[in-house]
């Protein structure tokens, strides 16, 4: 393959939809190699990898989260694959437990997420999950869809177990960018007393701003809160919400996860509501997209979205510039914007 003059860009997924001044400037300062949908599957990609087929690429950059990961997991089999040239992994999305971020570190790539710019929306989201598990509304929002007497029910009996959020402990599991988002729209509007369980604890003055507590003991957070609220950008694959910590949550409480459908376990969430150990749940995530728990599904106090938590029209703009701007950033020695694998390099 022929030597390229600037430094080389692999732009993967869909072409450019919004930003198009700044995908010109992109060009005119880096060589962009589009590989097509057949060259990004897994074993066409592989393949074209230790062949060298696109040379000593600088950057990988994915602007959208639907396409452009056709090729599945970044673990240790594609990783060492790449050219030792490559600085920068940039992607759209917030979430990244499709990636090995960590061994991405140990490669020297910087891997850069676009959480900045969905926060507004997924907090947006948690907040129509949260309003819906405290008042019934998923039951309301089926019962109107259904027979007059499924309506008449509904309106009759919703109200008996629907309570005001206001002066319910919110607990959030992850108080990043987006957790903070959904905590400080969840005080200022609902009234909600904040409660959070962080590896990094927000500085006093940010805990003071929404009066929130940070609780080192995760099991101690679960057994005092009225509605957890999952926003941790993943766990290794590991599981946070299993059978265990399900049952050390508050009897009759509430399960938001607007994170990664990862981080639950459906059928121990399934078991504690038929229990009534749990009253009601809101996902938007799911352990096995496209499918979620066909038992969650039949339930009416379960409350289920489409993974469309960061679905605004914004944060797909904000994803592609995010995607474009970290790359332009790392390949002109500046700083990235958003890394999050940097802590992580030695």
């Amino acid at each position: 393959m022929a030597a390229h003059s600037k430094p080389v860009v692999l732009h993967i997924g869909d072409p450019i939809k919004y930003n198009h001044e700044l995908y010109k400037k992109l060009q005119e300062q880096f060589t962009v190699i589009r590989p097509s949908a057949e060259e990004r599957q897994r074993g066409p990609f592989l393949e074209a990898l230790r062949q060298g087929k696109w040379g000593d690429f600088h950057a990988v950059m994915r602007p959208f989260w639907v396409t452009g990961g056709e090729m599945g997991r970044w673990d240790r089999e594609l990783i060492p694959l790449l050219p030792k040239s490559v600085r920068v992994y940039a992607s759209a999305g917030a979430g990244y437990d499709w990636a090995d971020v960590d061994v991405m570190a140990e490669a020297g790539i910087l891997y850069c997420n676009g959480a900045a710019a969905s926060s507004e929306a997924v907090a947006d989201m948690a907040l129509y999950h949260i309003i819906s598990v405290f008042r019934n509304m998923q039951w309301s929002n089926m019962a109107a869809r259904g027979s007059a007497d499924e309506f008449r029910d509904a309106h009759a009996h919703t109200q008996l177990t629907a309570h005001n959020p206001r002066g319910h402990i919110v607990g959030l599991i992850g108080l990043g960018n987006i957790g903070y988002r959904i905590a400080v729209k969840g005080y200022r509007a609902f009234g909600v007393r904040i409660v959070y369980h962080d590896p990094f604890p927000k500085s006093p003055e940010q805990e003071a701003a929404i009066e929130a507590k940070c609780y080192p003991d995760l099991d101690e957070m679960l057994g005092i809160a009225d509605c957890i609220v999952l926003a941790a950008p993943g766990a290794g694959g590991k599981k946070i919400m299993t059978r265990e910590k399900i049952a050390k949550m508050k009897k009759g409480s509430r399960l938001v996860n607007v994170a990664r459908g990862s981080l639950v376990d459906e059928e121990a969430v399934a078991d504690a509501m038929d229990s009534g150990h749990l009253f009601a749940v809101g996902l938007d995530v799911f352990e096995d997209e496209p499918r979620p728990n066909a038992r969650l599904q039949q339930m009416r106090n379960a409350s289920l979205t489409c993974h469309t938590a960061g679905g605004a029209l914004e944060t797909s703009i904000g994803f592609e510039r995010l995607a474009m701007e970290n790359t332009m950033a790392v390949l002109a020695g500046q700083p990235p914007l958003t890394p999050v694998n940097k802590h992580l390099f030695k």
